[in-house]
Formats: C-alpha cells, structure tokens, sequence
C-alpha cells in the first residue's frame, strides 16, 4: 500500500464512521484537532477519536429527544448541546457526564453556541421564538429576547457583546447585550435562515438559507454601505425543510456548507470559488466543520453516519 501525497494524519483519505441509531444534524472538531463530536436524532452526543481508526471513545447520554446542534468549549474541556427536549445542557468533556441542564425554553431549541471571549455565555434560540443568553457560571438565563417567529439558528460576534440569530421570517437579528435591545437586522433572504456564523476575527457573518443560498455579511458596529457582500449559489435546501448550517473555517479563509443534495461544499472566501463539492452521503448533509489543523472536513448525515474525509 502505497501512502503518497498524503495531506493529513488520518488513518485513510475517507474514514467512515457509524454508531449512530438517527440522523445525524451536529458536529464540530474539539480544539487541539484530536476528537470530533456529534449530536443526533438518537439523543446522544458520540465522542470520536478523529485518528487511528477513529473509534467511538464516549456516549453522552441525557437528552430525552433529537440533539440539534454541539459546540466545544475554547479549552476543549466543555461540551454545548441543544435539543428538541427544549434544553440546553453543558457536558464535561473527560467525565463523559452532564453538569448542567439549562431550562427556560417551551419549545424545541433549534441552535445554541457559546460566546468565544469575554464571560462564559450560551446564546440558544428556538421555536417559542426566543433567543436566551445563559450565564454558565450561574447556570441561568439572564435576557429573554422575544420575536414573533421561530429563531432556527443563532451565533456570537467575536467577544461576545452582541448575538445574531436567524429566523423563520428570513431575517437575522442582531442583539446587543449590553444594551438588551435588537439593534438591527440584516435583510436580503428570501427565506427562513438555517445556519449563521461569525467568522474568528468578528468582522463577518455567514448564513445558510432555504432561499439557497449563503450571504456573507459585514458585521463590523460601523460599517459604511451595504453589509451584503457576496451571494453564494450551490448548496440547496428541499421540502424535508432541515437545518443545513454553515461554518468558517479556523482560519476563516474557507467555509463549509451542507446540502440537501447530499454534498458537501466548500467555498474561497476571498476569490468566492467553489474548492470543493463532495460526495459520499446517502442523505442530506446537516453539517459539514473544517479541522483546526489539518486539511480535513468532517460532514454529518440524515444517513445516520459522518465522514470524516482529506482535502487534496
């Protein structure tokens, strides 16, 4: 067997991984690169080793339905989940055990993320229409912000002053905590929002639409001029109307987005080209994360599995 021109450190080019008893809608590598997580209809959260053969080396139990999206802490040592259980709940990562189970939402949380800098916050959104910051060092929710459609998606700016959440009435509003008071919203989708991102320097925002498309946006306080930069074509939404999110990579030169037509796209931020449209998925991919390290992208199915596959 021959090894040339190998990008990475994974066992094989495409490593296929199963264990999942549901779709699977949330993924993201932990800092150092070492594991993946993910999050799926059968409400548990696998651990992964992303080397060797990729083993399962966790289960996250806790959640009573589907887990909709999962995010690691900056250190690694934290897990964030949302869940159709109309619960957030935080995880510690080593321990393979719960810590906290945030309660407030009366419906299915669709997205939660974590702020990046700043205190330790959770911004979750849902289909009671609310987006609710938590403080994880109280383990309550310290603002409601109330809007009359389903939230499906939400995301922090770079240091954690100001919230973004997509919605069922194809806008993203943009929250500033400080105040306690939606600012503005960034108009220009057709339809309702299934995934925003804030990219690492907190200078730009990506969102993926059932309109099929994903915007990027200008998110800078002075921004001069349209914040609509660029319309982005290729990854598609269908009538199963899923959450398809959208994610920068680490280095915020690339972004990764999955599609109803079971590929995986993967974009030039600066050119706008297409780098990549990948198959292998037997089901709509939810979402596709770039490696923090390496030329590697993780994507997870409504096939029930993920891939874990190498960039040439």
């Amino acid at each position: 067997m021959q090894h040339i021109n190998r990008k990475s450190g994974l066992f094989a080019p495409t490593m296929l991984l199963t264990g999942h008893e549901g779709e699977v809608f949330g993924g993201e590598f932990s800092p150092d690169g070492r594991s993946l997580a993910t999050g799926s209809f059968d409400k548990s959260i696998y651990l992964w080793q992303v080397y060797g053969e990729c083993e399962n080396v966790a289960v996250l139990s806790g959640h009573t339905s589907a887990i909709l999206e999962v995010h690691f802490s900056t250190d690694g040592s934290l897990l964030y989940s949302c869940s159709a259980d109309k619960s957030c709940a935080v995880w510690d990562v080593e321990a393979g055990k719960r810590l906290k189970k945030l309660n407030g939402h009366t419906a299915i949380v669709n997205s939660a993320a974590p702020s990046r800098r700043g205190p330790p916050l959770l911004v979750s959104g849902g289909d009671d229409g609310t987006v609710k910051i938590w403080d994880l060092r109280a383990r309550r929710c310290v603002h409601t912000f109330e809007h009359s459609y389903q939230i499906l998606s939400v995301a922090f700016d770079g240091n954690g002053e100001r919230a973004f959440a997509g919605t069922l009435d194809d806008t993203i509003m943009v929250f500033d905590l400080k105040e306690r008071e939606h600012t503005f919203s960034l108009e220009g989708h057709a339809d309702s929002i299934t995934g925003v991102d804030v990219s690492h320097d907190g200078n730009f925002l990506l969102s993926n639409s059932m309109d099929n498309t994903v915007r990027k946006w200008d998110i800078r306080p002075f921004c001069a001029g349209n914040r609509q930069l660029h319309v982005f074509r290729g990854p598609t939404h269908d009538a199963e109307k899923s959450l398809h999110r959208v994610r920068w990579s680490p280095d915020d030169r690339f972004f990764s987005v999955g599609s109803a037509n079971r590929q995986v796209y993967i974009y030039d931020v600066t050119s706008t080209q297409l780098l990549y449209r990948l198959p292998g998925h037997r089901g709509a991919v939810h979402e596709a994360v770039m490696h923090p390290k390496e030329p590697i992208v993780a994507s997870v199915s409504s096939d029930k599995t993920i891939y874990l596959g190498e960039l040439d």
